[in-house]
């Protein structure tokens, strides 16, 4: 049924963008034929192979390092309340400054290359997974944590088997936000860096006007979205059922 509704609202948004290009001026906004076919020749020319290719190495290499450094923090601040609370105000006042305001300051100290790019990415990415996994470990059942300890659980036992299960709805809602904004930072990174990748492409299709074109790297970079999140939606309920299980029965 899900899917069905999917494909029913994919069908009336082609139809919404066909008719809406019907009605501009030629050359002005594309239409969905001629997306499809500027895509059959940059796919045939490699142009967009090369351009993805690159794109997904800074952002699967920023998010990822994202993903481990702030969960591992994220974890640290909950489970150490007094280490949380000292560093906490530092993290929400970096997490309030907008990442673009970084950009020129990492480009002295980086450079133009790949380095800077994933850096530009795992700022972004990092900060929301760093806050809800704070949030998630900082808010375990201190009932259930106390009761853990009475049967003699250690501390790796409590929190696989009793925080991890509580904090897993906020760390897949931080991923997925990080892995959100890792998405568009990779863009930025590539326009405000050397110009490369699938944000270059956007910056020279959306200067000249080539509409089909720019088309094609939007749809791109909304389809690798939705594959992410499909992806961790698939890791959630895997997790979801996995520390499920886990909880039903805390073993020392």
């Amino acid at each position: 049924m899900i899917a069905l509704g999917r494909v029913i609202l994919l069908v009336l948004l082609i139809a919404l963008w066909a008719a809406i290009a019907a009605r501009m001026p030629q050359g002005l906004f594309a239409s969905p034929m001629q997306t499809l076919a500027a895509a059959k020749v940059m796919l045939g020319e490699g142009r967009l192979y090369s351009a993805i290719l690159a794109s997904l190495r800074v952002y699967l290499t920023g998010t990822g390092l994202a993903a481990v450094l702030g969960i591992a923090l994220g974890a640290a601040m909950g489970m150490a309340p007094l280490f949380g609370r000292i560093i906490d105000i530092f993290v929400y006042a970096l997490a309030a400054t907008p990442r673009v305001a970084f950009i020129p300051l990492i480009i002295v100290l980086l450079g133009l290359g790949i380095e800077a790019k994933v850096f530009i990415v795992f700022l972004g990415a990092v900060m929301p997974i760093i806050l809800n996994t704070y949030t998630g470990v900082r808010g375990a059942d201190r009932d259930l944590i106390e009761m853990a300890r009475a049967t003699g659980a250690g501390q790796g036992r409590i929190f696989a088997h009793v925080i991890l299960p509580g904090a897993a709805p906020f760390l897949m809602t931080g991923l997925r936000i990080g892995a959100t904004i890792g998405l568009i930072n990779t863009v930025v990174a590539e326009l405000y860096t050397a110009v490369s990748g699938l944000g270059g492409l956007l910056a020279t299709y959306g200067a000249s006007f080539r509409m089909a074109e720019y088309f094609v790297v939007v749809m791109t970079l909304s389809l690798i979205g939705v594959l992410v999140t499909e992806v961790l939606r698939h890791l959630e309920n895997r997790l979801t059922r996995w520390t499920s299980a886990g909880s039903a029965k805390p073993s020392p």
